[in-house]
């Protein structure tokens, strides 16, 4: 049997991590901030609460060590919903099985009727984004959606329910750059209790995804946590010790994360642990801070106040003009979306604020235009 990250996982205790991260002092984040290189031990110091009294420098590092490994670019990209089928029950979902919303999956005309519109505003990078629905929106939908983007994308990212192995060396072969898989939440104990019906509800098969992706050769895998569902500092410091796992094992693959916070949704849950803007950026600049080749993404789930501000200390893409439902964009704009969106701006107007930041944006992958 083929050892996984649940196998290193289990070494580790969720209210012990917590209390080391809440026990840290002060000196032991100004040794960290001197230090050439970091460590995950180091990252767990700088998501502390005692570490946001350092932020002005945790900033100035990471916006060094952006600059340094990525350029001064912004990746744009935008979702397309393929589907809002689900065959899951999640508490915090607008897609979940269990809200009376009217169901829809686009069609190869549907789709490439919102795939037209969003050339026309000038993006080249797309995520395939649908529901959990093996039935509906299984592999061969998926391979069947890829053929017909391919001709029109640079870049075709998706974020769809966790695969086996070979379904995802099909989409390796048939051109997908990469694949974004979030565990929501770390903490094992109450995962079931955000998903309590449907293959979601099964944590080892999720944890496992990312074992399946580096098996595949898959050029590049994102993940991320639900902000919101539980203590945000101890779900990240588990995340990247995840990707701290699978960098090591799986080093030919690049890697990103993304930071999607709870945002209000059709019979969704508020969040239980808020994570306030100071603590975001504290985050994203902690995250570049020790890991300087992660790509960082934020979406439209952020304000535009914010998104403004994060394009200078550390984040890599961003998302623009996006509808969260399918056939959001020309198709069906009325449909429900997964969850509400905050910067609604065009692509147009992200592009020029990041023109005004000193910023390139780029509709290609950064590594094709280097």
């Amino acid at each position: 049997m083929l050892e996984t990250f649940l196998a290193h996982f289990a070494k580790y205790d969720w209210d012990v991590m917590k209390s080391q991260i809440n026990q840290v002092s002060a000196q032991d984040v100004q040794t960290v901030l001197a230090k050439r290189k970091k460590t995950l031990q180091d990252f767990m110091i700088l998501l502390s609460p005692v570490a946001a009294d350092f932020l002005p420098q945790m900033a100035t590092q990471s916006q060094l060590l952006t600059q340094q490994r990525f350029g001064k670019t912004i990746q744009l990209f935008a979702p397309l919903y393929l589907s809002n089928e689900c065959q899951n029950i999640c508490t915090y979902c607008g897609f979940s099985l269990d809200n009376k919303i009217k169901r829809k999956t686009l069609t190869n005309m549907e789709l490439l009727l919102e795939a037209a519109e969003l050339k026309t505003r000038g993006i080249d990078h797309v995520l395939l984004v649908s529901g959990e629905a093996n039935h509906t929106v299984g592999i061969e939908y998926f391979l069947n959606a890829v053929k017909l983007l391919k001709p029109l994308f640079s870049n075709i990212s998706m974020e769809v329910q966790p695969l086996d192995e070979e379904e995802y060396r099909l989409l390796t072969d048939a051109g997908v750059h990469s694949i974004l898989v979030y565990q929501e939440t770390y903490h094992q104990e109450v995962y079931k209790a955000y998903h309590p019906k449907g293959k979601k509800s099964n944590f080892d098969y999720r944890a496992e995804t990312p074992d399946r992706l580096g098996r595949s050769q898959m050029h590049k895998m994102g993940l991320g946590v639900l902000l919101g569902l539980e203590d945000w500092r101890v779900d990240s410091y588990f995340n990247a010790l995840h990707l701290d796992y699978l960098q090591k094992k799986y080093w030919k693959t690049k890697y990103a994360v993304s930071f999607p916070r709870l945002r209000p949704a059709e019979g969704g849950i508020h969040p239980n642990y808020e994570i306030s803007d100071r603590e975001l950026f504290q985050l994203i600049c902690a995250y570049r801070i020790w890991n300087p080749d992660l790509e960082l993404s934020i979406s439209t789930r952020e304000s535009e106040v914010f998104r403004n501000n994060i394009i200078r200390y550390g984040v890599t893409s961003m998302s623009a003009a996006s509808k969260t439902n399918p056939g959001g964009y020309v198709v069906d704009p009325q449909s429900l979306e997964q969850f509400e969106i905050s910067d609604e701006r065009s692509v147009p107007d992200v592009k020029s604020v990041i023109l005004h930041a000193g910023y390139e944006p780029l509709f290609k992958d950064w590594e094709s235009v280097l």
